[in-house]
């Protein structure tokens, strides 16, 4: 073990401690001989200071009245309040430093401390900068849960790292330190890291431009793929949507922005066609005022409007007519039980007009004669019809 009496392993102990003592007789004789402009540099602080702090409190404010606020009050108010008490300090010293005119060594201090505590107060104003701007896209903050509370505290973090690392390049070269090696090797480790984990930032950038971007939210129904149905949870890797059919799929982000997807939620409306096939040996006449008979059955029901209706195509062994309407509503349960009343009022139209349907074959389809019972009314005697005794 190295004795301490070593010249060699003493003298940085006297160097630390002569600097130290140099600095406190350097201090007091500075004191001593000025202490009419100490006194007025220390009002002028003080003055200072308290704008600072009243500018902080402004900020504090602010925030409390989060929810009355647009969202710029309310982030300037967060950048504001972020401003803490050693910064306003040392902001007021190194203002005045010059007119109290300090000795070299109590300057310097000054100025390391000012550097320091500047550098350290940038990155958090400027995290509140731009975490007050992504908290307003988002729709929410880290302490709301939730899909939004978990991508807002993601970001929290890696800007909370990004910006502090920054700040320490910059503390550092502004106290003369070589920062070249430091910025070669943050850089190489961030490339290896952000291979490493491609997958995950892949997914996780899809999560927040899912959250930010708003394609779709919770309680929207997509199509996407061959997977329809009403979005329960949207997280950081995977978002889960309740299929028409009933399962659960679960999709990652990445793939679920990698197709076209088409959010039925945001719609007004609602198409839907369908073809009826009539039969050739229909009268042109009946054929014309069919036109007549879908939309008078279409648009008798609640928020039904016929868009078009018309022969599609004469080459089919059938007459091809093409029907679109459009009901105005959101939901797919509504708009299935308004093609589905459609639909029986076209069969009791078509059939109170004569009109026949035909089959793929083209033969003309029309429903069974049922006679009723005999004995019955509108049925036969009893005894006759198929079956009785001659």
């Amino acid at each position: 073990m190295a004795n301490m009496t070593d010249p060699q392993v003493a003298a940085p102990l006297r160097i630390s401690k002569s600097s130290i003592e140099m600095l406190k007789d350097e201090s007091i004789s500075w004191i001593l001989s000025h202490y009419l402009q100490i006194g007025i540099a220390l009002g002028i602080g003080a003055v200072i200071c308290l704008i600072l702090y009243g500018v902080r409190r402004l900020g504090m404010r602010l925030c409390h009245k989060r929810q009355s606020l647009t969202h710029w009050p309310d982030t300037i108010g967060r950048v504001f309040a972020a401003t803490n008490l050693w910064f306003i300090v040392l902001f007021a010293a190194k203002l005045v430093d010059g007119y109290a005119d300090p000795p070299p060594m109590v300057a310097q201090t000054i100025s390391v401390m000012f550097t320091i505590a500047a550098g350290i107060q940038g990155a958090l104003w400027v995290r509140e900068l731009i975490l007050g701007v992504v908290e307003h896209r988002a729709g929410g903050t880290a302490a709301s849960g939730g899909a939004q509370g978990s991508a807002v505290g993601v970001i929290r973090l890696l800007v909370t790292i990004a910006l502090f690392a920054i700040a320490a390049v910059l503390i550092l070269d502004n106290l003369d330190v070589n920062v070249t090696g430091l910025i070669a090797g943050l850089g190489i480790g961030g490339i290896a890291i952000g291979l490493a984990a491609k997958g995950i930032f892949d997914d996780l950038f899809s999560a927040l431009s899912i959250i930010f971007d708003k394609p779709f939210q919770r309680g929207d129904q997509i199509r996407w793929d061959k997977t329809t149905g009403t979005v329960e949870e949207i997280g950081l890797k995977t978002t889960r949507v309740r299929a028409t059919t009933g399962e659960e799929v679960v999709i990652s982000n990445t793939n679920l922005l990698s197709k076209e997807l088409h959010n039925m939620q945001r719609l007004n409306r609602r198409r839907v066609e369908f073809a009826l096939h009539i039969a050739y040996h229909t009268p042109p006449n009946e054929l014309a005022g069919i036109q007549d008979l879908v939309k008078e059955a279409v648009e008798t029901q609640d928020k039904c409007k016929l868009v078009r209706c018309g022969i599609s195509d004469l080459t089919l062994p059938t007459i091809e007519i093409q029907v679109q309407f459009d009901v105005l509503s959101q939901s797919w349960d509504k708009v299935f039980q308004a093609r589905h009343e459609i639909a029986i009022a076209l069969l009791d139209k078509f059939e109170k007009a004569g009109i026949e349907f035909a089959g793929p074959d083209g033969k003309s389809i029309t429903p069974p004669v049922v006679q009723p019972p005999p004995g019955t009314a509108g049925g036969p005697p009893v005894g006759e019809g198929e079956g009785g005794p001659p």
